[in-house]
């Protein structure tokens, strides 16, 4: 299984989804947009992961690359290829599927539960999942649900948290398993004036990092939830 990455921003990195691929033996390559490195063949990768970012799919004017990379997305999924959102990488998977993006009521940042839906608990994907867990959320944008996508989790803040599409081998997540400490802590200071906002979803950094074992947690559901996927 090989494996290529698009990263929108250098504090938003795959992460523990690289370790999960360097655990089991699969090249792993990326793409670092913010510094307008070329996309790879079609026929050098069988998984593509977009990671998340600050911008919205909206940002086009702002970020040029979002233009090429909406083709991009939409041509691994005519391909046939696995394709693995996270974040805004999820709402970049609904946006070329037809589906709206936009600014969601709430804006989620820090540790919340996610329910998975009837069809999530019957997913191959979500295979040993509990039907409800806490995952790491950063996100103010949501979308609608693609024509033609299954949504398999859902939760208080954002009615869609999870789709699946393309017989499940097109996976998007609005939430965050890839998330380390070292990563929420760069997160954390590239992105301190967000925390700053009152809201009824958003939690202090301090209180995002003292959840040691969630980080655990959610690796351990991400190398389950990859480990499903790339056998789905």
């Amino acid at each position: 299984m090989r494996i290529h990455y698009l990263q929108h921003v250098p504090f938003e990195p795959p992460a523990n989804i690289e370790n999960w691929a360097k655990g089991k033996g699969f090249p792993i390559k990326g793409t670092k947009l913010y510094e307008n490195e070329p996309f790879p063949d079609f026929s050098s990768f069988d998984m593509l992961v977009i990671m998340g970012g600050p911008m919205g799919v909206y940002d086009e004017d702002k970020y040029k690359f979002l233009v090429k990379e909406k083709i991009f997305i939409e041509n691994a999924i005519n391909l046939d290829k696995k394709v693995f959102g996270v974040c805004l990488g999820a709402q970049l998977i609904a946006d070329v599927l037809g589906a709206k993006v936009y600014k969601n009521k709430y804006k989620e940042i820090g540790w919340f539960p996610v329910n998975l839906t009837e069809e999530g608990i019957n997913s191959k994907n979500f295979e040993g999942f509990p039907k409800e867990f806490v995952a790491f959320h950063w996100h103010g944008d949501t979308f609608d649900l693609p024509n033609g996508a299954v949504k398999v989790a859902f939760n208080k803040a954002t009615e869609n948290q999870a789709f699946e599409y393309n017989n499940g081998n097109v996976l998007g997540l609005q939430f965050h398993l890839e998330t380390t400490y070292n990563s929420a802590k760069e997160l954390i200071q590239k992105s301190e004036e967000e925390l700053k906002e009152k809201g009824v979803f958003i939690q202090s950094s301090e209180e995002i990092l003292s959840k040691k074992d969630n980080f655990q947690t959610i690796e351990d559901l991400l190398f389950k939830l990859l480990d499903n996927f790339i056998r789905s």
